[in-house]
């Protein structure tokens, strides 16, 4: 097996292996070293000698080194105890903990960036330096981050209720939830996250992108696929939807010199068709069950973008519907400005500048959707100036070359 082969294994085992741990009675941050320091000796030792059971092993392996690490810090009667409950040779259980995991990691105790490190660690099997390439920060930095995420998680009672396996087994293949209610799979954990906490993680870890070694928008898919297999919830699938229809178009947002190109703009010859497809088909069945939600509304809207053979034939009065219900799930004020473009495209630009008066202008990209209706409505000088000041305020240096090429394009048009 090559070494990337044995990456992949690991990577897809470790949350499996992790849930394990959890659920024989490892505290979470004890049972998540354990793990890392089985993943190690897998890297030393696979290449020579492949196991017959990855799985197995690893279990076997970390549940050895989380004794070891047990044994230095408890009791004689606790160590034996826990000797007693090492499991016998063979295979691992096939229960397949996974769901667990999402669940502890947007611990409602965790702030937002440090529930995403600790999902693309337990459950992504990402290591703390891609992590850390990934959000651009030390790596010293961000292990740090998950080790403070760790304790919060294993100090908030996150194991299993009596220390040991729950006596139903675990959770059933598929459990449905609403968002905001706890998942009835989770009875034994005191304080998991809920559906729509590990649902705003996953779409954090989605807007990331790509950075360092990391992709990171590939990586939300791949986990929201995985939770999607395990928990059966309309705005799971809403949410999967979104991220397929928005990564379809990623090969065309940027330009060869890796300049941005807006939507409008975009070869729609370069979407992936083939992702787009499968974004409406889950969607569709996801609206086809009446319980409508944020990530589904947005997938909808994203839809409608995705099936316009062109700019000129998008059905913007079909998406100012769909942003109409957006606002009424979530009151979101970026929701409403990006509902003020929408207008401006389906009732003309003044209609969108009136919808954009009602919004407060220290909204971030307000400016640059004040300029970009200036410009629509004809007001060249008004729209470069708007565009300029938008640079300034740009979050990133993309977006701030765009907008400053745009209002260097209204400035050379005035002067001819």
């Amino acid at each position: 097996m090559t070494a990337e082969a044995n990456e992949d294994l690991l990577r897809s085992l470790t949350p499996c292996v992790l849930g394990i741990l959890v659920r024989r009675g490892a505290d979470f941050a004890a049972a998540e070293d354990a793990v890392q320091d089985a993943l190690v000796e897998a890297v030393r030792v696979w290449p020579t000698a492949p196991p017959h059971d990855p799985k197995g092993w690893l279990v076997t392996v970390a549940w050895r080194r989380f004794l070891d690490a047990t044994r230095a810090d408890t009791a004689r009667r606790r160590r034996e105890d826990r000797v007693d409950e090492e499991p016998p040779p063979g295979p691992a259980p096939s229960v397949d903990d996974t769901l667990q995991l999402y669940f502890l990691c947007a611990h409602p105790s965790l702030t937002p960036s440090s529930a995403v490190a600790l999902t693309l660690r337990a459950v992504g099997g990402l290591t703390t330096r891609q992590i850390a390439q990934a959000y651009l920060v030390p790596e010293a930095t961000m292990a740090q981050r998950i080790s403070r995420a760790k304790r919060t998680v294993s100090g908030n009672g996150v194991s299993p209720a009596h220390g040991g396996p729950p006596a139903h087994g675990g959770p059933p293949a598929r459990a449905e939830s609403r968002v905001g209610e706890e998942p009835r799979a989770w009875g034994r954990f005191d304080r998991p996250g809920d559906v729509a906490t590990v649902l705003r993680v996953l779409y954090l870890v989605f807007n990331e992108g790509y950075s360092g070694d990391v992709d990171l928008a590939a990586e939300a898919i791949r986990l929201t696929r995985q939770l999607a297999a395990g928990i059966d919830h309309p705005e799971v699938a809403g949410l999967l939807a979104l991220m397929l229809l928005h990564h379809a178009r990623r090969a065309a947002r940027t330009a060869p010199d890796g300049s941005l190109v807006p939507l409008a703009e975009q070869d729609r010859g370069r979407w992936d068709t083939t992702s787009i497809a499968e974004g409406v088909g889950i969607l569709q069945a996801a609206l086809a069950r009446d319980r409508l939600g944020e990530f589904q509304a947005q997938a909808a809207i994203a839809a409608l973008h995705a099936d316009a053979p062109t700019a000129e034939e998008t059905d913007w009065v079909q998406i100012v519907e769909w942003y109409d219900e957006l606002t009424r799930l979530t009151d979101s004020p970026v929701v409403r400005l990006n509902r003020a473009v929408a207008v401006g495209e389906a009732d003309g630009p003044r209609a969108g500048l009136a919808a954009l008066l009602a919004l407060d202008d220290s909204l971030p990209r307000h400016t640059a959707v004040s300029a970009y209706l200036h410009e629509r409505d004809g007001d060249l000088a008004t729209a470069a100036r708007l565009y300029a000041e938008a640079a300034r305020k740009a979050p990133n240096l993309a977006e701030r070359d765009h907008l400053t090429r745009q209002a260097a394009r209204l400035n050379a048009r005035r002067d001819h």
